[in-house]
């Protein structure tokens, strides 16, 4: 028997676990999944914005990976500040680490930590309900925010804040933000990006989602986004930033028609300042200019956008483990196709995959040949390590450890809870957001 334990259940870590009990070349490998967390599925529970069911259903094709009779997933597992990596070496043969990249990148200007100002991560773990996330006060009282970024999570947020709350009462947003989004007076979302339409980083299908919103209107400065060389001639794009500056044409040509709330789509803006005394009033950028190589310079001028709400999303970073080797300059651990490195040689049974390893490129489907790749290695070094005597269960050795996992039946109890939850609201499922309530439910006392 090789026994391996995944830490992370989101789709790297699924992934991983199915392409290890898939395969043939190494007979009778199990696989534990541990989690933090007591729900599985990662950045598809608690990333994908609620009103895309579409690629929320991809937990299907996890849940039968999950539900693999070679497959045991442990949530409330803590590794790191709990479970210290050499110790989890003591209990299975080998460990991969798909811990994704949890952490945002920050602006690094004047005023970034201004009440009010907060990143994009926060807010959508605050409508995914996820049990870290602050309660709430995102919304309320603001009538203008500002979005910094332009890629597919800056979109998400724009969407929910433009969206009404009857268009999201179907979804399985937690009452309390569903709650907090219908009170408020967010009028005008500006979401803006430093380089021009060309180089945004948005799908055109989610950038087509903001103009069909029934309650606001899409808006673009013709203007500003004639600074790309692009705008006057994209045919020599490729297809996919064609058709996003295509979709900016035609909002520019339409103008404004007065429809609800405004998504205005901002260009060639860089942040350099929030600012407010005890709160944010406002965001300073500095109009920038193409540098001709694909990047951008500043020109000196400035212009301030009013905001009492301000997301960041200009990317992710992944965040230390203790007990593991970590690049901070990348936000990864270092590896060699999956192989940890430690003082640039590869640990036996360690290994990293998905976003911690790679850096957070690519969509969901990446993770898979990603997952490959890590199995590959971690099975032709199965010789090395494979016959090591490790205690008979490691259920019982985790729970010696200080652990305290949630198994699979718990998770059934979760969904169960909030199953019910929505049915007494009136509603869907609906999310369980904080702690007590998830491990409650899962222990069968909620």
């Amino acid at each position: 028997m090789l026994r391996v334990a995944v830490v992370g259940s989101g789709p790297s870590g699924v992934y991983t676990a199915q392409a290890l009990v898939q395969q043939r070349d190494v007979p009778g490998v199990t696989v534990d999944v541990l989690d933090r967390l007591p729900c599985p599925y990662g950045l598809v529970r608690y990333g994908v914005a609620p009103d895309h069911e579409k690629i929320k259903s991809l937990q299907n094709n996890l849940r039968e990976a999950l539900e693999h009779p070679a497959v045991t997933f442990l949530g409330n597992v803590r590794v790191g500040d709990g479970l210290a990596p050499r110790r989890l070496l003591d209990l299975y043969h080998a460990v991969v680490y798909c811990v994704g990249a949890a952490a945002d990148r920050r602006l690094g200007i004047p005023g970034e930590d201004l009440p009010g100002s907060f990143s994009a991560t926060e807010f959508v773990s605050w409508y995914s309900a996820h049990p870290d996330a602050a309660p709430g006060g995102f919304v309320l009282g603001a009538r203008s925010a500002v979005v910094i970024g332009v890629g597919n999570v800056a979109v998400d947020v724009a969407r929910v804040l433009a969206r009404g709350a009857d268009e999201l009462r179907a979804t399985d947003v937690p009452d309390a933000a569903l709650a907090a989004l219908a009170d408020s007076r967010v009028a005008d979302i500006h979401m803006v990006g430093r380089r021009g339409p060309a180089q945004a980083k948005f799908t055109t299908k989610e950038l087509r989602e903001l103009g069909a919103l029934p309650g606001a209107e899409a808006l673009v400065e013709g203007g500003e986004a004639a600074l790309d060389p692009a705008w006057a001639d994209a045919s020599g794009l490729p297809a996919a930033a064609r058709r996003n500056v295509e979709v900016l044409h035609g909002w520019a040509r339409e103008g404004g028609r007065g429809r609800g709330r405004r998504i205005r789509l901002r260009f060639f803006l860089r942040p350099v300042a929030l600012l407010g005394d005890d709160a944010v009033r406002a965001v300073r950028f500095e109009r920038t200019e193409p540098d001709g190589r694909g990047g951008v310079v500043g020109t000196g001028r400035f212009e301030e956008i009013e905001a009492q709400l301000v997301l960041r999303s200009v990317g992710y970073r992944g965040v230390p483990i203790p007990g593991l080797p970590f690049d901070p300059e990348n936000g990864t651990v270092p590896h060699d196709r999956g192989r940890v490195l430690r003082d640039g040689v590869p640990s036996p049974g360690e290994y990293v995959a998905g976003w911690i390893k790679r850096g957070p490129t690519g969509v969901i489907g990446t993770n898979r040949s990603c997952a490959k790749e890590t199995v590959a290695s971690l099975l032709a070094d199965a010789d090395a390590f494979g016959k090591r005597p490790l205690p008979e269960d490691s259920l019982d050795a985790l729970r010696l450890a200080g652990q305290e996992p949630v198994r699979w039946p718990g998770w059934l109890g979760i969904e169960a809870a909030e199953a019910a939850l929505g049915q007494r609201l009136g509603r869907g499922t609906v999310k369980i957001p904080d702690w007590d309530g998830l491990l409650a439910a899962a222990r069968g006392q909620g």
